[in-house]
């Protein structure tokens, strides 16, 4: 049996070889490997040099006891949970128990299937701590930017910035609310031949339409109220750098042939004036909307779309993700320790499972959100489930079994069917044409499905 196939490697020590034994089949007839020893100092040598997931102890034995097998395992292999075996179970015994690190504490003779339900618990939190330990150290996460992540989402998302960023033709980044599109923005602006050139940025969504043709063009003096001096617009001040504009799908329709025509002449006229200026940016433009479907309803100019849309990157949600959760939360947890001071230097093992199981609606920003806020809360030098804000330390998938590598076999037909439509979209680099063709769906269909993919927003998120 591989270790891939075992539900874990388990040594059990007692000094009554024919438990150990009985124990020993018992368990591998449930699918962990086992491995015994009779005396705390010989598994103390197959702690050292075989690969262990947890250890199951008799408590009375010859020699060194199990509470003391206990606190060495703990002094040098804090990530081996230990659970204690002992007929003789008192209030002091097990104050002991926890002051050592006991991970656990069951009567004996133990009921075989409450002992192998342990063993999956324990086993899993050393594996938790395993890749908590390698966040900071033998993993390092990949970073392009201020993007982070080692997800295979994350992976092609880098090796299409790679490809492009040299490149002069316009970027349009799609994605959820809080996924990180500005980062790619910097990202291509910073790997780029522009990176000498300026970058800057402006929210087509937070600007005032009657505002928003000056902010982008420039006015002269007197072209309306309140204009007393002339000044330059966004294009002008990105001259020779990267024009990043943010919710393009929020841009006013009188303005958009404007814009069209701007980036097609590489010339602005600001508003009161006769005279074009000339402006050589790029482009890249951001939405969390579906700009084909404004397309169709005529509330987005189709010569605009395909303008803006020459290279299209898509920007996973955190959902899609999961391997990145806990690399990102360290990330945070880091800079929270050297700008803020706290001494919050990690996470344990619950609060560690209670982020991998939230379904993250807010993405990497709402990630970042809690982080922050835990890391200003936290009693102790590990973030615990109280310091996690209530809606993800209580939060509970719909099945326990919805997690990133569940068998599909397993799942809801609903969560089958959403990771089937989120898959194919990815393959055809989110053209819901093609993927509606490729599922047999017509896009009104499509449609409607894609928008029960999406995670309701909770408030203050």
């Amino acid at each position: 049996m591989t270790v891939a196939d075992t539900r874990g490697r388990i040594l059990v020590v007692d000094d009554d070889r024919d438990l150990c034994a009985l124990l020993s089949l018992q368990l591998q007839r449930l699918g962990f490997t086992v491995t015994w020893r009779t005396t705390a100092a010989e598994a103390l040598e197959v702690i050292a040099s075989t690969e262990v997931d947890a250890v199951v102890t008799d408590l009375n034995m010859a020699g060194m006891n199990g509470l003391e097998l206990c606190e060495r395992i703990v002094s040098n292999r804090p990530d081996l949970p230990v659970t204690v075996l002992t007929a003789f179970g008192t209030l002091e015994t097990a104050v002991a128990a926890i002051r050592v690190g006991v991970y656990d504490f069951i009567a004996k003779p133990p009921d075989i299937e409450a002992l192998a339900h342990t063993l999956d618990r324990a086993v899993q939190q050393a594996g938790l701590h395993e890749e908590l330990r390698r966040l900071p150290g033998t993993t390092p996460p990949r970073r392009v930017g201020d993007l982070i992540g080692n997800s295979p989402a994350m992976q092609r998302v880098y090796d299409l910035l790679g490809r492009v960023a040299d490149a002069e033709a316009s970027v349009l980044v799609t994605g959820e609310s809080g996924t990180g599109k500005e980062l790619v923005a910097r990202a291509l602006h910073r790997h780029g031949k522009r990176t000498s050139g300026p970058f800057v940025a402006v929210n087509c969504a937070a600007v005032p339409e009657a505002l928003l043709e000056s902010e982008l063009f420039g006015h002269t003096r007197g072209a309306f109220t309140d204009a007393r001096t002339a000044r330059p617009g966004l294009f002008t001040q990105a001259n020779g750098g990267t024009l990043f504009l943010d919710e393009i799908g929020d841009l006013p329709l009188p303005l958009q042939p404007k814009l069209l025509r701007a980036l097609q002449e590489r010339r602005v006229r600001p508003v009161g004036s006769d005279v074009e200026v000339a402006c050589d940016v790029r482009l890249v433009a951001s939405t969390n909307r579906d700009l084909e479907a404004a397309v169709r309803e005529h509330r987005f100019r189709e010569d605009l779309y395909f303008r803006i849309n020459v290279i299209p990157i898509a920007m996973p949600a955190l959902r899609d993700r999961s391997n990145d959760v806990l690399l990102l939360a360290q990330h945070f947890l880091d800079r929270c320790r050297s700008e803020s001071g706290t001494a919050v230097v990690g996470l344990s093992a619950a609060a560690a499972r209670r982020l991998l199981a939230y379904s993250w609606p807010g993405n990497v920003r709402e990630l970042q959100n809690c982080i922050e806020r835990a890391a200003v809360l936290a009693r102790y030098e590990h973030l615990t489930v109280d310091d996690l804000p209530e809606r993800i330390g209580s939060y509970r998938p719909s099945s326990a079994l919805i997690g990133s590598d569940a068998p599909p076999g397993l799942m809801p037909l609903a969560e089958v069917e959403r990771r089937h439509i989120l898959r194919v979209l990815d393959m055809v680099r989110g053209n819901k044409t093609l993927a509606a063709l490729a599922l047999g769906l017509d896009r009104k269909t499509l449609r409607r499905k894609l928008a029960r993919t999406r995670p309701l927003r909770i408030a203050g998120t």
